[in-house]
């Protein structure tokens, strides 16, 4: 019997998060998880070993990061199909996202049947994203479009921004994403240039005015 279930690759880095996934999955007759990743580097390496119809990704973990991990997938197979399933509901996030190649996007707040739609819709060629998603654009804008100057950003740069605005060291946030500590003040510097600010606060808020960050 040819098995016609959509093949899945899990990847969260919260175990927990991954079998309330699979759960909810499992209640999908078409639909299987066939692997799962906790973090970026491996995601590369199974969906290599495995080559899923869909791939499911949070952005926010360890290493190399959700954003980073859809740029090299999507250099390797320009036809993967990835759906990002994440806890940000902000535009700048989707933007990037999709920017970077991911064919859909919902969060982590929407409704379960959701999840299975998107897979289906995605791995038929289409993309799925979630409805009003991408009506939330922030009219309260500094004078600089600090908008546009980020999704020029790097997956890195705006990884390591992200980090900044929470509050982390530089320190940190090497540790965080397994990066040396010059590296990361180089980021730092890159960013305030780019911004044209001089302090982490100030980054803060551009963080806090985007919807990246809340208060």
């Amino acid at each position: 019997m040819i098995n016609n279930k959509i093949s899945v690759l899990l990847v969260d880095d919260h175990a927990v998060v991954r079998a309330g996934f699979k759960l909810l999955l499992a209640t999908s007759s078409n639909i299987e998880v066939i692997a799962e990743a906790e973090r970026g580097e491996q995601a590369i390496q199974l969906y290599q070993s495995y080559q899923p119809d869909v791939m499911v990704l949070d952005l926010s973990m360890p290493g190399i990061g959700g954003l980073e991990t859809i740029r090299r997938l999507v250099q390797r197979d320009n036809k993967v199909n990835i759906l990002v399933f994440s806890v940000h509901d902000e535009q700048v996030y989707v933007s990037r996202a999709l920017n970077a190649g991911a064919k859909g996007y919902i969060t982590k707040n929407s409704a379960p049947d959701i999840l299975a739609e998107a897979i289906q819709s995605i791995q038929q060629g289409g993309t799925y994203i979630e409805q009003g998603l991408l009506s939330k654009v922030s009219d309260d804008l500094p004078e600089h479009d600090y908008q546009a100057i980020i999704q020029t950003f790097s997956a890195r740069e705006f990884d390591v921004f992200r980090l900044l605005s929470k509050g982390l060291t530089a320190h940190k946030i090497a540790d965080e994403l397994c990066l040396g500590y010059k590296t990361v003040a180089n980021y730092v510097t890159t960013i305030k240039k780019k911004l044209q600010v001089s302090s982490i606060a100030e980054l803060a808020h551009i963080a806090i005015v985007l919807g990246i960050m809340k208060h």
